[in-house]
């Protein structure tokens, strides 16, 4: 990964040059079998195994969350078209293909993800940028299609209503995740990797990536959650099944609070420990790989909700 932690400083002032995730890991492996941080003081050596675990396991698990989710897309679209007036409220024909379709783009992007985990990115930084961005525009999207089925019946029935807000969500979810295309880049040390901050963490681009990527994943649904148990109408909606799609904000939470934590981690707002550099690259990995279920998952619980 391009963590880069460093030999000679103490555990407070230990720092990542860039965080790791999903897509920070194209091949470019700082750390091998031996890697170690020694500290200050006299406890035992650090030893941080991530980056060669990831890059036996990652692969694998993408390649194998992709054909499910594929699969289940597929079955999801067929379902919507073979039986359009079986899809009522709360999970609306308009609602559940809009949301397949965020599904879809986010498992086509697996595979490249995938092929550049295991042998390094080589499709340039145009390309790298525009994977964070069609990846982050999914994301955006179906966040915002969950949050305005949560509190509003504007899918009930497509109609001039429903398509203009259909508009401005994937115009909106665009020009949200337009920052995320401005952080990446890609790194040649030791192989080229695709990451998603190759800018200082303290850059506007990144600050407002990351500002906006905790108001999706942890800001809107504790809003959603609080507005729902305060209004006798939004709850009513709960009942009769429009949580399913919240699978997306269940699986995705996790990640914010990782995402947040790195950056406090990383500004030195939290002071590293031994613990911290031994560990915390495997709990933000093993979120976002939760994260990176919802599109598998979720096309299955849509059409579990329906069938039920």
């Amino acid at each position: 990964p391009d963590a880069h932690w460093s030999h000679s400083q103490s555990p407070s002032i230990l720092e990542s040059e860039n965080s790791l995730d999903l897509l920070d890991i194209m091949g470019n492996l700082s750390y091998d079998d031996s890697n170690m941080t020694s500290l200050d003081y006299d406890a035992a050596p650090c030893h941080n195994q991530y980056c060669p675990l990831f890059q036996r396991v990652a692969p694998t698990f993408l390649a194998v969350t992709c054909a499910a989710a594929t699969l289940g897309t597929g079955a999801l679209l067929v379902a919507l078209a073979k039986r359009p007036h079986a899809w009522g409220w709360p999970q609306s024909r308009a609602l559940v293909a809009q949301l397949a379709v965020g599904m879809g783009l986010f498992a086509a992007l697996l595979p490249p993800v995938a092929v550049g985990i295991r042998q390094g990115w080589w499709l340039g930084t145009g390309l790298c940028r525009l994977t964070y961005l069609l990846w982050h525009w999914s994301l955006f999207t179906q966040g915002l299609l969950v949050g305005s089925s949560s509190c509003s019946t504007a899918w009930c029935r497509w109609d001039p209503r429903s398509r203009r807000l259909a508009v401005a969500v994937w115009v909106g979810a665009l020009l949200l995740a337009t920052p995320a295309a401005l952080a990446s880049g890609t790194v040649a040390a030791p192989e080229t990797s695709c990451i998603r901050r190759s800018v200082d963490i303290l850059s506007p681009a990144y600050l407002l990536h990351l500002s906006l990527c905790l108001c999706l994943f942890l800001l809107l649904p504790v809003v959603l959650l609080a507005a729902t148990l305060a209004m006798p109408r939004l709850r009513v909606g709960w009942e009769a099944g429009v949580g399913v799609s919240w699978l997306f904000f269940g699986l995705w939470v996790p990640y914010g609070v990782g995402l947040a934590m790195d950056f406090l981690l990383h500004t030195q707002l939290l002071q590293p420990t031994c613990g911290t550099f031994e560990h915390f690259d495997y709990v933000l990995g093993l979120s976002e790989g939760l994260g990176v279920l919802h599109c598998c998952l979720g096309p299955a619980a849509l059409l579990a909700a329906q069938l039920c």
